[in-house]
């Protein structure tokens, strides 16, 4: 029995599968599967919660938090292939989502002035450290979190969400050229901060 077949009755019963078994289950979900869908989603849950109570530690804000990854998950699903590691995908958009909310909260908090140094030290810096599976992913993020929002966003469509060039431009009402020269742009200032050419 493959991997993509072997969800078994005792993890649909529990409500949890396998860390093994969830690329297999996104496979079913991106082919329209919802029980997979679901399971998947349950089964993801308490690594979620983890991932972003580890950079966020105000409890209601976490779990905001929580939920806009599942958004994201549930918005850019299509854009996972199951052949790779799926927790490092996972972690990134979870560092990714708590970054902006701690921004959106420090801006929100009028009496508080965040800048790169104050948000470093709010991140867990020794979540990478901890979690050795997902150090390079918490390099993208930090890394990520330097460049203003609308590099971020290009680099993130085109590089995290492997969206094409054509498809970014027009999500984000951008011409192709414009949208080359953010990234551009956004590549020289990571290039800067130590991501070599292929990052």
């Amino acid at each position: 029995m493959s991997a993509r077949d072997g969800i078994d009755r005792k993890s649909r019963a529990i409500g949890r599968a396998e860390p093994a078994l969830w690329p297999a289950l996104m496979r079913k979900a991106q082919d329209g599967d919802q029980q997979a869908y679901r399971l998947l989603l349950g089964s993801l849950m308490p690594a979620i919660q983890s991932l972003v109570r580890r950079r966020v530690f105000d409890e209601a804000l976490a779990e905001d938090v929580v939920q806009e990854v599942l958004m994201t998950l549930h918005r850019v699903r299509h854009t996972y292939d199951p052949a790779r590691p799926m927790m490092p995908w996972i972690a990134a958009i979870a560092a990714t989502r708590a970054v902006d909310a701690l921004r959106r909260q420090g801006r929100v908090q009028r009496r508080e002035i965040w800048d790169e140094t104050v948000l470093a030290m709010e991140l867990d810096p020794d979540a990478g450290a901890r979690m050795e599976d997902f150090a390079v992913q918490g390099e993208v993020s930090q890394l990520l979190s330097t460049l203003p929002a609308r590099q971020r966003q290009a680099v993130e469509m085109v590089k995290l969400q492997e969206m094409s060039l054509d498809h970014v431009a027009q999500a984000t009402s951008q011409s192709v050229p414009a949208l080359k020269a953010l990234l551009h742009r956004a590549f020289a200032k990571l290039r800067q901060n130590g991501v070599g050419d292929n990052g």
